[in-house]
């Protein structure tokens, strides 16, 4: 398998979390309009999820950070596997005009609500569904936040299809290190449906002949 790495955990530590209030906040209630993924998920109250995802620039220091790790240029493949507003592509797009950039998602708000520029780019999909396109036809597969959201017999099929398309992967979900922060994790997660601690990741990872790159984020 690739590396571990760091480089959406900076911009995750940035954010305050009142665990303890989204839990008695009728959190089921919350949990099923959350996971509708659209307006009031990315764009509603905080407590179905975002809390309004206006972009600031943050993404910018990540996609630079993939242009360096990855030594991607203009004439680079690039796919995100649940792109959300497509935020990330968006600075891709900026910082390296003549790639190919594809993205999907399965919000109609999210993909509706990406920046004009790179909308032509995008199309709403689910990453358990087997992926349009050749083996190792991009030069970077990246899901970042996406695949915790599915339960384990679709993760398989996912990070299959990741492995399958992508000449390098890089993929990033929330996990927990101890009971603390597993705590801190069931009740602020609304979307998730697998929780795993980071070796069950790793094993999954292992399991499924995933040889990429990942991350996990922590709500310590």
């Amino acid at each position: 398998m690739g590396n571990l790495l760091n480089i959406v955990t900076p911009l995750h530590k940035r954010t305050s979390r009142d665990y303890l209030a989204r839990m008695i906040d009728d959190k089921v209630h919350c949990m099923l309009k959350a996971k509708e993924y659209e307006t009031d998920y990315w764009d509603g109250d905080r407590r179905y999820g975002y809390g309004g995802y206006r972009y600031d620039g943050r993404w910018k220091a990540v996609a630079q950070a993939l242009i360096d790790k990855y030594r991607l240029t203009g004439v680079s493949r690039i796919l995100d596997v649940g792109c959300g507003k497509a935020h990330l592509l968006y600075e891709l797009k900026q910082l390296l005009p003549e790639a190919e950039v594809h993205g999907f998602d399965v919000s109609r708000h999210g993909l509706q609500d990406a920046p004009d520029l790179i909308r032509p780019c995008l199309f709403r999909y689910r990453a358990q569904n087997p992926l349009p396109w050749g083996d190792q036809y991009f030069d970077l597969v990246i899901s970042l936040g996406c695949l915790h959201n599915l339960r384990v017999f679709e993760l398989k099929s996912a990070i299959s299809e990741i492995e399958r398309v992508g000449k390098n992967k890089y993929i990033m979900v929330e996990s927990y290190r101890n009971e603390r922060e597993l705590f801190n994790l069931q009740c602020w997660a609304l979307t998730a449906e697998s929780f795993f601690d980071t070796a069950e990741w790793i094993w999954l990872y292992n399991h499924f002949g995933y040889t990429g790159d990942f991350e996990f984020i922590y709500f310590e």
